[in-house]
């Protein structure tokens, strides 16, 4: 088994019109620093005027979800971000969590992605889902209600194009035949994708396919043994090997009285996690403005989580 991993989300979204985009990059070059394993952003291309159907989950969305922003908020594009990290850092892995990879045209996502592997040396993963919002793919043309086929005929084009020096693909979305796309990602098998989403066969058989590590999402968050043990049978069952699957996990913050993260205390939750099978430990936190303090933060943490896992 591979050493299991310590992972944060960048921030890069907010209510504030002035926010300081530099501080937030400086504290994706501060995990860098500290030994974080991996950093991931999320995205939204645009909004609608209905934030509270993410807290539906018959629409993808999660109960009692609460949208971090209003529909004017600031949010980065996460590639463009992840762009800028791979220049400033050097060994961090850089991923989406998660990136609504349906929304963009699959042939020029293909591109983009390998481009982003290629100069961030082998340092990429693409989470992926299918998102909770119907305004996104109205705004994109595309039909909400085919978002699973959508999100399934993106990730075939890529991993065409990614594995095959002359690609050939046919669908109902899009047909080409002997088609060159260069430079392929610079990871042996193409960028490694996540997939969320909850316990359920169509996610089950997207992992199947396309799948190295699962985002669990909605009830599976909360009984991550019961889900991982679930989701590796309905795996199985629809022929797919989930032996070496990588899964998230979030641990348990705790704050000390003044507020501040209790380091030791968070990362005491992390082995029942990988006992579970939980490969990559999210830790959700606020860090300090100050990068400095931030990083001094981020080391302490971890430190801890190191002493806690190894």
């Amino acid at each position: 088994m591979t050493r299991p991993q310590i992972s944060l989300q960048l921030k890069t979204f907010t209510d504030d019109p002035d926010h300081d985009w530099g501080a937030t990059l400086a504290l994706g070059r501060a995990m860098d620093a500290a030994g974080v394993d991996r950093v991931v952003v999320s995205d939204h291309v645009v909004f609608g005027e209905n934030p509270d159907a993410y807290a539906d989950p018959r629409l993808g969305g999660i109960t009692g979800g609460r949208q971090p922003t209003g529909p004017d908020g600031q949010w980065l594009d996460p590639l463009i971000v992840l762009t800028a990290l791979a220049a400033t850092t050097s060994r961090i892995r850089l991923g989406t969590a998660i990136l609504l990879a349906a929304l963009r045209r699959p042939a020029v996502l293909a591109k983009e992605l390998a481009t982003l592997d290629v100069l961030s040396g082998g340092r990429l993963d693409l989470g992926v889902g299918v998102g909770w919002q119907r305004e996104e793919y109205e705004a994109a043309g595309l039909a909400f209600e085919n978002r699973g086929r959508l999100l399934d005929h993106t990730l075939e084009v890529c991993q065409s194009l990614w594995t095959e020096q002359r690609s050939s693909y046919h669908s109902a979305e899009l047909s080409f035949d002997n088609i060159h796309q260069m430079p392929k990602p610079a990871q042996p098998h193409g960028v490694p994708i996540w997939v969320s989403g909850t316990v359920n066969d169509a996610v089950a058989r997207r992992l199947a396919r396309f799948g190295t590590g699962w985002i669990p999402w909605g009830p599976a968050m909360r009984d991550p043994a019961g889900a991982i043990a679930a989701m590796r049978d309905r795996i199985s069952t629809l022929g797919g090997d989930p032996a070496d699957l990588q899964v998230l996990g979030h641990a348990t913050t705790v704050k000390r009285p003044d507020g501040s993260l209790d380091s030791a205390a968070t990362a005491a939750s992390a082995p029942a996690l990988v006992a579970a099978g939980v490969t990559d430990v999210r830790v959700t936190c606020s860090l300090p403005r100050d990068s400095g303090r931030a990083g001094e933060l981020l080391s302490e943490l971890v430190e801890a989580f190191r002493a806690a896992t190894d």
